[in-house]
């Protein structure tokens, strides 16, 4: 993945472990032998991961647009649960949300993740954490578009398939004949144009 499209601070966490599979090939990172070690857990850990990770894709294509359902809100906030966070203030007074002491494995990945995700809404990049829309793709990606409104993880590839693809549509919309006009009485028609 680019620089341009990493995600800054803790987000970049968030977007590791999302993108630990690739729904286009079924690669996941997380079911390779050692895969869970590199997020510090054990293997027994594994699907409790893989659960997050899903989770959190769900969230990042609802900043494309798509809204998630009510159990999908209710599988990340039960997930979340077991991450616990506590409220530490420094020295200078500045306050801030971190994993609560004493946690270890899965939780301890959790609770990262969520003061991430805390630290992120609170200064607005969270919801530039998108996966990208095309169903085979998924790719999670930090959109640095100065509206925000990005959609596809890399315009040149999954944009150029979606717009390609809506363009062969409107050419066989087309080719099937355009859509009859519903005649109004109370709106005349227009004159033909000769």
């Amino acid at each position: 993945m680019s620089a341009e499209r990493t995600a800054p601070g803790g987000l970049a966490l968030v977007q590791d472990l999302v993108n630990t599979l690739d729904v286009e090939t079924g690669q996941d990172a997380l079911a390779a032998p050692g895969g869970p070690a590199r997020f510090g857990l054990a293997e027994r850990e594994r699907s409790g991961a893989q659960e997050l990770r899903e989770a959190l894709r769900a969230v990042c294509l609802a900043h494309t647009g798509t809204d998630l359902a009510e159990s999908e809100v209710a599988e990340l906030d039960r997930l979340f649960a077991a991450g616990p966070l506590v409220l530490a203030v420094d020295g200078r007074g500045a306050a801030a949300l971190r994993p609560a002491n004493g946690l270890t494995g899965l939780a301890a990945l959790t609770a990262r993740i969520a003061a991430a995700v805390s630290a992120a809404a609170a200064d607005g990049t969270w919801a530039r954490l998108k996966a990208c829309e095309a169903h085979d793709c998924q790719w999670v990606f930090y959109d640095r578009s100065p509206a925000g409104r990005g959609r596809w993880c890399s315009m040149a590839v999954c944009g150029s398939r979606a717009k390609m693809r809506a363009y062969r549509a409107n050419k066989a919309a087309g080719r099937r004949g355009a859509p009859a006009r519903i005649h109004n009485p109370e709106m005349p028609d227009k004159p033909e144009q000769g």
